[in-house]
């Protein structure tokens, strides 16, 4: 079987990659776990040394890995280099943080000394997805590399490319032969892989049912795992607020990355005394959006990665509109080549339409209407997904006292859209998985947190417990 390379916004085919075979994965795996055992051995201080070198790195190549991210899976241009310089960002983060985060800390107890160390686990199992290539992998890579551990890439196969540009990355930042690879094989191969011995843990970014599967597989192995699954993030518009604000960051949100991106905002939730004027900016926004050529500066909207990921997402604009959904703008396949579907707005989205109860991955809005304000919340919170979420209003307390207690998510922003920061703790709860990565958190999630307690000199002892 071969790996393809394919243009989305042309069809073209880009590269071909064959397959790694059996005894290729086990090479890898082989190579990981013996530059582990030499790595863990490193302080810490010059892991993130190294960390830093490969910020460097991506800094000097922003220009040829953004190109390889637009080329393989249709990025806007200017996209892919944030992308490529927030992966500097995170790699620099742990490279100044990450030596605090793992020091041993003091418990004062009844020992003469006890205190918690964080060991790395070992040879770590990435499966990663194509909407953010590189941010994905390095969200995953820089803490764990600083942590101690090794790493072994299973990337999307739309993505072969940018896989193994990134294990190029830490080569070319000095980490040790082998502790960071990229094996090239399809999804079905994924699970003997997670089974082998020298593999002690496993992190998915990607679906709930890819999720499930790993989880289940790493449960009847006893090996932790960290879960990043979809999410359908509500974006509440409660009747204060400022509506020009709330529809530029919702706009923004819904677009990114072509509306590919797990937080990406899904579902409108807005009042019904604003409801109108939002509908009506909310088009006139969407409409401005420049599709076209992702190679091309002033383009925001580039194709889907895929033709069936585009059809997918037409399929369920079309049978939201079969169940009552209004048709505001959008919703029909371009003519001509590649994978681009325009902006879409959906109004009087309601529980049952595919728009309000699954993950649409691509640039369709869903406005759905609330009675008032816990209306707003209460269908937020009636989703089986919880990654993200927001509300938007010009009380300020109120926004941060819906975002702290009432709404039902891992990442809660308010008067503003959601995204990642490496300085802060990212995943979701429910069906949009579990574990935390990102800030200090995140580096802590595939560790060995150790207790450690030295005696106190001999006298009488505490009364025998478990």
């Amino acid at each position: 079987m071969a790996i393809e390379s394919r243009n989305p916004a042309s069809g073209e085919v880009l590269r071909v990659y064959p397959e790694m075979d059996a005894a290729a994965v086990d090479a890898i795996l082989a190579a990981a776990n013996a530059a582990f055992r030499r790595w863990r051995e490193v302080s810490v201080r010059e892991r993130a040394r190294r960390m830093a070198k490969a910020a460097d790195v991506l800094d000097s190549r922003r220009e040829r890995y953004a190109r390889l991210m637009v080329e393989e899976m249709g990025k806007p241009i200017r996209q892919a280099r944030a992308e490529v310089e927030k992966c500097a960002w995170c790699c620099r983060y742990y490279a100044e943080q990450g030596p605090a985060f793992l020091a041993p800390h003091q418990v004062p107890t009844d020992a003469a000394r006890s205190f918690v160390a964080y060991e790395p686990l070992g040879v770590v199992l990435a499966v990663m997805p194509w909407n953010f290539p590189f941010w994905q992998v390095f969200r995953f890579a820089a803490p764990n590399l600083v942590a101690g551990n090794a790493g072994v890439l299973k990337h999307a196969s739309n993505v072969p490319g940018c896989a193994l540009a990134i294990e190029e990355v830490f080569a070319a930042a000095g980490f040790p032969d082998g502790l960071f690879r990229a094996v090239l094989i399809g999804s079905g191969r994924v699970a003997p892989v997670l089974e082998d011995d020298r593999v002690r843990a496993a992190t998915l970014t990607g679906s709930t049912p890819a999720g499930r599967a790993i989880g289940a597989k790493a449960g009847e192995l006893v090996k932790k795992t960290v879960l990043e699954l979809g999410g359908s993030d509500p974006y509440l518009v409660l009747a204060d607020a400022d509506l020009d604000r709330a529809v530029a960051a919702c706009v923004a949100s819904r677009l990114i990355n072509g509306g590919q991106s797990c937080i990406a905002a899904k579902r409108f939730i807005v009042d019904r005394l604003v409801v109108r004027p939002f509908e009506e900016r909310m088009v006139a926004r969407m409409a401005a959006t420049r599709m076209g050529d992702p190679m091309a500066e002033d383009t925001e909207l580039g194709p889907l990665a895929r033709e069936d990921l585009r059809d997918d997402v037409h399929r369920q604009v079309l049978r939201s509109v079969e169940r009552g959904a209004r048709l505001l703008l959008g919703g029909e396949v371009p003519k001509g080549g590649g994978a681009f579907y325009p902006p879409t707005v959906l109004a009087d989205v309601r529980p049952g339409m595919p728009a309000a109860d699954e993950e649409v991955f691509g640039p369709v809005a869903a406005i759905l209407e609330a009675a008032d304000e816990e209306d707003a919340i209460r269908i937020a919170n009636d989703s089986p997904f919880g990654l993200g979420a927001a509300v938007f209003t010009r009380d300020v307390a109120k926004g941060e006292a819906i975002a702290h207690t009432r709404l039902e998510a891992g990442c809660c922003f308010v008067n503003d859209f959601v995204r990642s920061d490496p300085r802060l703790p990212f995943g979701g709860i429910k069906e949009s998985g579990y574990g935390r990565e990102l800030g200090e958190l995140g580096i802590r999630e595939f560790v060995n947190v150790k207790t450690v307690y030295v005696a106190a000199k001999p006298g009488p002892q505490a009364p025998a417990t478990e």
